[in-house]
């Protein structure tokens, strides 16, 4: 069993703060404030006082840290520290409609080296059935004290696959028709739930066997990304290469059904 670090101790003791009121808005979801940020796209005081939170513990903890967060955006912090990244209610519109599938997600990103920044700290947190996903760089994936390990298993033909699909204003709809006219025929089954970090997560837990989904946000996937790694999984573009921030592609399974799923959405996408 492993036990959480100071860090991962902070990080899931501000997203199990902002949760209480969360559970109590999505109970009264229909007296709701909501506002449009755009086509479909909704943003809720539930949102923003849950984000609030997250930002008042971690600023408390880490006060020279910076932050990026689907709400506020960008916070600058000290340019040598990590950050945080952070979605406080990544599933809004399930959320809304009283859909009981949605989570909050907090990442911790190292400071930029050669290029490129790293996630070494996630958090996926589900408010609803008080499930906490976490993982560090090189200390595993777990929910609660359970060491989580990605599907085992080697067929297609067995295996259900999570998805997110484009809808008004958001997405490509004709190359997400043809990845899910390539993928579809070859599996178990696809399914589409509405949280992309809770899709992450539940590939790290084996729930699904593999995931793809474009045009998300880095605090949608940060933490899930990592959560998968560290089960044993591994996250690329549609392509199988490393460019899954640069190119907003992302596909995650186990080694076997990656191989397979990168290639079938490769040729898809030719």
């Amino acid at each position: 069993m492993a036990s959480h670090s100071g860090l991962l101790t902070v990080m899931d003791r501000a997203a199990r703060k902002a949760a209480p009121r969360l559970r109590r808005d999505f109970n009264e979801v229909q007296h709701l404030q909501v506002s449009r940020k755009g086509p479909a796209d909704f943003v809720s005081m539930a949102d923003q006082r849950a984000e609030q939170t997250i930002y008042e513990e971690l600023s408390k903890a880490r006060p020279d840290w910076g932050f990026l967060m689907e709400e506020r955006g960008e916070i600058a912090g000290d340019p040598s520290k990590p950050r945080f990244i952070v979605d406080p209610l990544d599933g809004t519109t399930n959320f809304l409609h009283g859909i009981p599938h949605f989570s909050i997600s907090i990442a911790v990103e190292e400071p930029m080296v050669n290029g490129k920044r790293e996630i070494t700290s996630g958090v996926v947190y589900q408010p609803l059935t008080d499930e906490s996903f976490w993982a560090e760089k090189g200390r595993g994936a777990w929910v609660q004290e359970q060491r989580l390990r990605v599907s085992a298993r080697r067929d297609l033909s067995e295996s259900v696959i999570a998805t997110g699909i484009p809808f008004l204003g958001h997405g490509d709809f004709a190359q997400w028709s043809r990845i899910f006219g390539a993928v579809a025929p070859e599996v178990a089954g696809i399914r589409r739930l509405g949280s992309a970090a809770l899709d992450l997560a539940w590939v790290a837990a084996g729930r699904f066997d593999g995931f793809w989904e474009s045009s998300l946000k880095p605090w949608d996937v940060a933490a899930g990304m990592l959560l998968v790694k560290e089960a044993g999984g591994f996250v690329t573009d549609f392509r199988g290469g490393d460019k899954m921030m640069e190119r907003n592609e992302f596909l995650a399974a186990n080694d076997a059904l990656q191989s397979r799923l990168h290639k079938l959405i490769a040729s898809a996408l030719r």
